[in-house]
């Protein structure tokens, strides 16, 4: 009996270092094939649609619009379009961007090779994955409890350093509006200062949500 065809990796990465060793990797695994790479989002796109992997792997922040984005632009064209997310960024609001939009996975860059592997396996089997510990993260996401377009706006700025007035001048708004903004970020956040509220910011993603 002939051996199974081998799955088709595309790999969507801005780092030519990553990009060498997940090469390696997918070389180095007969029941994968490499059959291109993209250096950034729109490239991405383009390679996705002319070459139609079983799995392209795709990293989070690139150039030309980030992972989260074209991921969307080729589900929007290929429905049943099989894609991993595979970043540095682990916090709740990332994973549940990157799901939302489409992938069927989540994985870190510091995970084992065996690991890449077994998920790639799984997505071209068309089942879901995690990294380990994600899964946690993402169940304890609070939907009610999600910042609006203008409160990260403001998050954004208020983790930048910048001051309430600051602010309002980059925003075109009045002091007293940007406190109370402000006032309920850190509510939401459940944290008592700005600094608090940057630190959440950073390890939940949320900066990268806007």
């Amino acid at each position: 009996m002939d051996d199974p065809r081998p799955i088709t990796v595309l790999i969507a990465d801005d780092h030519p270092l990553i990009r060498a060793g997940l090469a390696a990797l997918i070389g180095a695994e007969p029941a994968l094939q490499l059959v291109g790479e993209a250096g950034d989002a729109v490239a991405a796109v383009e390679d996705y649609l002319r070459l139609r992997p079983d799995v392209m792997l795709v990293d989070l922040n690139m150039p030309g619009g980030g992972g989260v984005e074209a991921i969307r632009k080729i589900r929007a064209l290929v429905p049943d379009a099989r894609m991993v997310i595979l970043t540095t960024y682990d916090g709740d609001e990332d994973v549940h961007r990157g799901l939302l939009a489409g992938a069927s996975a989540y994985l870190l860059k510091q995970s084992g090779l065996d690991e890449v592997v077994q998920c790639v396996r799984q997505v071209a089997a068309n089942r879901r994955y995690l990294a380990p510990g994600l899964a946690e993260k993402l169940a304890g996401r609070v939907d009610a409890n999600r910042l609006s377009r203008r409160e990260l706006e403001i998050l954004a700025h208020l983790s930048a350093g910048m001051s309430n007035k600051m602010i309002a001048r980059t925003e075109n708004i009045g002091v007293g509006t940007v406190k109370y903004h402000v006032n309920n970020i850190l509510s939401k956040l459940n944290v008592s200062c700005r600094t608090e509220a940057a630190c959440v910011a950073a390890r939940r993603g949320l900066i990268h949500a806007y």
